[in-house]
């Protein structure tokens, strides 16, 4: 398969990787289920092995202690998990948004499934959002994924996405996530984490009010450089610059960005700014980080290396303000 995208649906602009059923704003939830390929089920067995016998095509046995996780509809194999593990239903994910488009204001644009099925999510506008200087435009979004293979807990968590690069950024204060994770150990409670969610949610004015702080914030050349050092690097360039060359093409990237090449670089917010520096890693992250593909890029973007990147690159620009 050519992409780690089974199926997707999308409302407005096409998306990263130009896959995906296109549909009108405001559709109901059975048809997002449909045409983001979510309108099937996880089914479970127990595992089963053939014993060997002279002679014979030997007996079927179960191993109780484990569950094979397989699709509905194809019967295509997910995973393999202990019998204690929780499964969270694609249907799930899509319902989890039911009360919050048809009451809260909240608007779903992506829904899909990723790896044949094992992980999916659904990405809803809150309705949030603020302008920065020269009209940098910020809005606010809420992330629900998970995964039936134990690569990951099922997770929401809040997200910022910058309209101009359509760079997305995790809410979080100082090194505190404000993500919500439920882990396959327990069962999905969706009241439950809607509750614990109005406290992550009401972190959105104090979170841009710190966007807004990185804007205000000028840097020099050096201190522009010794960022980039510490975040691709992981290291300072006032006691081993050396080490930059261990990732110097991502670090002439991203410089390059930041100097004006990044899409927005040349707004008022993000030029010669903190918030440009933060700008530039989180589009480097979502638009050009070297990937198999661009499914591949945003697998790593939103759950693997390149979110902990993003994540990096927001606690050292604070750092800069505090």
């Amino acid at each position: 398969m050519a992409h780690l995208v089974q199926q997707m649906a999308y409302v407005g602009d096409v998306p990263w990787h130009h896959i995906g059923n296109q549909l009108p704003p405001k559709q109901p939830i059975e048809v997002w289920a449909e045409k983001a390929g979510m309108d099937w089920e996880i089914c479970s067995t127990p595992v089963r092995y053939m014993t060997e016998q002279v002679g014979s095509l030997g007996s079927i046995m179960s191993f109780s202690d484990q569950r094979v996780l397989y699709r509905s509809d194809t019967k295509a194999p997910l995973s393999v998990v202990s019998d204690r593990y929780q499964v969270v239903q694609p249907r799930q994910v899509l319902e989890f948004y039911r009360d919050l488009t048809e009451v809260s204001g909240f608007e779903l644009e992506t829904a899909g499934v990723l790896k044949e099925g094992r992980k999916f999510w659904a990405l809803a506008r809150t309705g949030r959002q603020t302008v920065l200087k020269g009209n940098d435009q910020v809005n606010g979004y809420l992330l629900l994924a998970t995964s039936c293979d134990g690569s990951l807990a099922t997770t929401v968590t809040p997200t910022t996405i910058r309209v101009v690069c359509n760079n997305t950024l995790q809410i979080a204060l100082g090194n505190a996530s404000s993500a919500i994770k439920v882990p396959h150990r327990s069962s999905f409670d969706a009241v439950s984490v809607k509750r614990q969610l109005g406290i992550a949610v009401s972190q959105w004015d104090t979170f841009m009010y710190r966007m807004k702080t990185l804007s205000e914030r000028k840097v020099k050349s050096h201190e522009a450089m010794n960022y980039f050092l510490r975040i691709l690097c992981q290291t300072d360039v006032n006691t081993d610059a050396k080490a930059g060359l261990t990732n110097e093409r991502a670090l002439r990237k991203v410089q390059a960005m930041y100097d004006g090449q990044g899409r927005g670089a040349e707004l008022q917010a993000a030029k010669g700014t903190a918030w440009g520096l933060l700008c530039a890693v989180t589009e480097f992250v979502d638009h050009e980080r070297r990937a198999r593909n661009a499914a591949n890029r945003l697998e790593s973007a939103w759950f693997g290396p390149g979110y902990d990147l993003k994540q990096r690159a927001l606690d050292q620009a604070l750092q800069l303000v505090d």
